[in-house]
């Protein structure tokens, strides 16, 4: 199965960039070589790929159409009560009140729309609890990349058998 991971945020907003913390050591994990800077391309493999963005945009559906499944990855900020959190995805047109947000979900929605293919897919939520204007995770944030990392591999190598809660 072609498998795409896509994490998006702001690594210059501390916490908001945990998702590329996630994709690099889970391609370390898989033994692909990684940068230390978020603004180099992740590798990719035979069946895998990674991603990151600062934003999900429209124009992501076309790529995410030719994937068989797709993992996004991205910080929450308490809302939800689980540290790290994976639910599956499906899709959803959603509005929004603000004008450069928008969701899996939704994207997911216009992969069908225009293209009549849905990946199956993902959300790997990790908490984030601090904002501010730095490059470095907050502490318990770092100590939750392990987990998410994890959570990750386990629906990458056993889709179904991975906990979704």
């Amino acid at each position: 199965m072609n498998t795409l991971f896509i994490g998006y945020g702001n690594p210059d907003r501390q916490d908001d960039g945990v998702a590329w913390h996630v994709l690099t050591n889970l391609a370390s994990q898989l033994g692909l070589e990684t940068s230390t800077s978020w603004e180099d391309p992740l590798p990719s493999a035979p069946g895998t790929t990674f991603a990151f963005h600062l934003q999900l945009t429209p124009e992501m559906a076309e790529d995410i159409s030719t994937f068989d499944r797709v993992c996004f990855v991205d910080a929450h900020t308490g809302n939800i009560p689980d540290n790290v959190q994976l639910v599956e995805l499906a899709p959803e047109y959603q509005t929004s009140p603000f004008t450069h947000h928008l969701t899996p979900e939704m994207l997911l929605s216009m992969c069908d729309s225009l293209y009549e293919r849905v990946p199956e897919a993902i959300l790997v939520s990790v908490r984030g609890y601090e904002f501010g204007f730095e490059e470095n995770l907050s502490p318990f944030t770092g100590s939750l990349v392990t987990e998410a990392v994890e959570r990750a591999h386990g629906w990458l190598v056993a889709p179904k058998a991975a906990e979704l809660a």
